[in-house]
């Protein structure tokens, strides 16, 4: 609760306004029952106005019956006004500052769910944190605002009781006999909805992960005709979900059971003293109902604190979960001080390297190699003898757990993350692309670069003829994951981005696997040109495409088999 409200804190002039209005809802709650107050005991009867009236009213409407009754009614007209008025002030106010503020933690957590390391995701899976993202992050709108109506109620109890008291002390008395029971009842099913809104939000995110591997993998699904077992499993984990949200539901209607069981009888207790009040002569007709009234106040405010508190526990439970999102530490992080780096040479050294995922199974072993500034490595090996992760560990996307690997004689781990990363360009097997256009895939690495730098670059990656030809050139819209285009056409696209961003050290991670043998010929032609001047890795099966590698590394079980280096020329 103390972090989300400091994260509120930019909007306190806001939330402060939100606590006035409502804090001015509770004298207006107080003038409802007024009106009738006059009619019953003023306008029926003969007791004279309340003295502010008197002192204030005109005297025409003070004198006659009709004026009266029209004080009355103007009375109740001008309150509901004034109701209804700060009531939409109220409801446009709390929108504003609601959405603002679950923008801003949806957008805290998703820069922090960026920068977290591989293997944090690797772990989740990517749906989970976007359920906290997405779903959890309004716990900041629920609970924060949630707040504000509970201390409007509270300082409205007060008001009523005080009223109430003053006109008869005995019934608010009885009237205030229901607050401790309402405390344990509030307190037992607080707690029980608290555990049902965990096993909720955990099936409701598990349904949304099948949803997102199932679309994501819609070919292989339709491929294997498994649509039939993905809709089955879809609907067991959505059904774990229903189950709890009827649970909750029924926590819901017993809670509002019971609440209202111990205002009835409250009413009741309060109905049959003030009968037998006003038969003594000590209260009248209409201060009773008066009472009457403002009793269904007094215990519309309890009510609302309880129901409240009920609410607010599924904010709790998102809260808990997102905060937890928000307190992942990244584990790879930078050093303070680290060092800036513009462009780097190229020179790439790895000494006596170790990784694992996990502890005790080792994916690289005792890794050493040097590479000179503008030399072709590449490097062949089985699936799972370690090659991308030897990639990864270039990159810093992990870190090893021993020795050390230095870039231009320097470890990685001395430089500001941002500036290392920015030293690679990256083509890999499977080309990912963005559902924007085609120029703007090509200057991912640059946003900042021309029109003209964009197609430059797409010439030289082969790529400009077919842009040239689509319906709307750079401007069309690749789609999802880039479908609309061919496997060959994104390849070169990746390719112009490569080209575009003129990084250093270049990674080629099977570049060339996944297309036609006239599309890789046009492929390779481009990374020749691209390979030139710069440090390459290129991961690959087939050993045509390592011929001209200036250093050969080929890979077995996280160590390396054997190494090869080209013959120099004399």
């Amino acid at each position: 609760m103390r972090r989300l409200v400091r994260m509120a804190r930019a909007y306190w002039l806001h939330l402060t306004a939100l606590l006035v209005l409502g804090m001015i809802q509770a004298p207006l709650a107080l003038l409802t029952p007024l009106p009738v107050k006059l009619v019953v005991d003023s306008v029926l009867g003969s007791r004279p106005l309340p003295s502010v009236l008197e002192k204030w009213a005109p005297v025409v409407l003070r004198r006659s019956e009709g004026g009266k009754l029209g004080l009355a009614v103007a009375l109740l007209l001008l309150v509901t006004l004034l109701v209804y008025i700060v009531s939409l002030l109220i409801w446009w106010l709390a929108t504003y500052t609601g959405e603002k503020l679950v923008l801003e933690f949806r957008t805290r957590l998703f820069r922090h769910a960026q920068r977290l390391s591989l293997s944090y995701h690797d772990t989740k899976g990517t749906t989970d944190s976007t359920y906290r993202i997405q779903y959890d992050a309004q716990c900041i709108q629920v609970i924060v605002l949630g707040t504000i109506p509970l201390l409007s109620a509270l300082f409205t109890l007060v008001a009523m009781i005080v009223v109430t008291a003053e006109m008869d002390w005995k019934l608010a008395l009885i009237a205030l006999t229901v607050c401790p029971l309402l405390y344990l009842i509030t307190q037992t099913f607080v707690r029980r909805m608290r555990d049902r809104w965990t096993e909720a939000k955990h099936w409701e995110s598990s349904a949304m992960s099948v949803i997102q591997e199932v679309l994501a993998s819609v070919r292989l699904v339709k491929a294997f005709g498994r649509e039939d077992h993905e809709h089955a499993r879809f609907v067991d984990r959505s059904g774990e979900q229903v189950q709890r949200q009827v649970e909750l539901a029924l926590l819901n209607g017993q809670f509002d059971l019971c609440v209202g069981l111990t205002m009835a009888a409250g009413s009741a207790l309060v109905l049959l003293v003030g009968t037998l009040h006003v038969k003594a002569g000590t209260l009248t007709l209409g201060a009773l109902l008066m009472v009457m009234a403002y009793l269904a106040q007094l215990y519309e405010p309890m009510k609302t604190v309880s129901k409240k508190l009920g609410e607010l526990q599924s904010g709790v439970v998102g809260a808990d979960r997102a905060l937890k999102l928000l307190d992942e530490l990244p584990e790879v992080q930078e050093r303070a001080g680290a060092r800036p780096l513009v462009k780097a040479d190229g020179s790439v050294e790895f000494r006596s390297v170790g990784f694992s995922y996990n502890p005790g199974q080792p994916v690289l072993k005792d890794v050493c190699f040097k590479v000179p500034a503008g030399a072709r490595v590449g490097i062949q090996g089985r699936t799972g003898a370690g090659k991308s992760t030897l990639i990864s560990l270039l990159m810093r996307f992990y870190d090893p757990d021993g020795g050390e690997i230095r870039l231009d004689d320097v470890d990685l781990r001395e430089y500001r993350l941002a500036d290392l990363r920015d030293q690679f360009a990256l083509v890999l097997q499977d080309t990912v692309l963005f559902s924007t256009s085609v120029a703007e895939n090509i200057s991912y690495g640059r946003p900042d670069a021309s029109r003209d730098e964009i197609v430059e670059a797409a010439r030289r990656a082969n790529a400009d003829e077919f842009i040239s030809s689509l319906p709307e050139g750079y401007e069309t819209q690749v789609g999802e994951r880039g479908m609309k285009l061919s496997g060959g056409e994104r390849q070169r696209i990746s390719l112009a981005r490569a080209f575009l961003k003129n990084a250093p050290i270049l990674i080629l991670d099977e570049p060339t696997s996944s297309v036609d043998v006239k599309t890789e010929t046009s492929i390779m032609q481009a990374m020749e040109r691209l390979m030139r001047g710069r440090t390459t890795f290129m991961i690959a099966h087939r050993l045509s495409t390592l011929e001209n590698c200036d250093l050969r590394l080929e890979m077995e079980h996280g160590q390396i088999r054997e190494r090869r280096e080209k013959m120099q020329s004399a």
